[in-house]
């Protein structure tokens, strides 16, 4: 195609404009359920890693009840919210082991 040469636009079905619309609609829900997710699992890691863990003990069940809403939702796979509950748990545990020790 020459430069400069108008680009044929192929007309849109109602249904295509429909698939637009609610792709779009999804991708706002998916993407705020997984900002949702990340704010409190990285709330809760900064928290653990200031050794606040009042706090941290406090945030758990933010945390948790997000990767729960993200698993029911679909925004992420079990297996995955799990893994980062495990992870999280390990996390508070040596923590707090270690505050122990000192």
């Amino acid at each position: 195609m020459p430069a400069g040469a108008p680009i044929k636009q192929k007309k849109k079905k109602k249904s295509v404009l429909k698939n637009i619309r609610q792709t779009a609609r999804r991708t706002a829900v998916n993407r705020a359920n997984r900002t949702a997710v990340r704010t409190a699992v990285k709330k809760l890691r900064g928290l653990i890693a200031t050794g606040k863990l009042d706090e941290a003990r406090k945030a758990v069940p933010e945390a948790y009840k997000a990767l729960d809403r993200a698993i029911q939702q679909r925004v992420l796979h079990e297996n995955t919210a799990n893994r980062y509950k495990s992870r999280l748990a390990l996390a508070i545990n040596a923590a707090q082991a270690a505050a122990q020790k000192s």
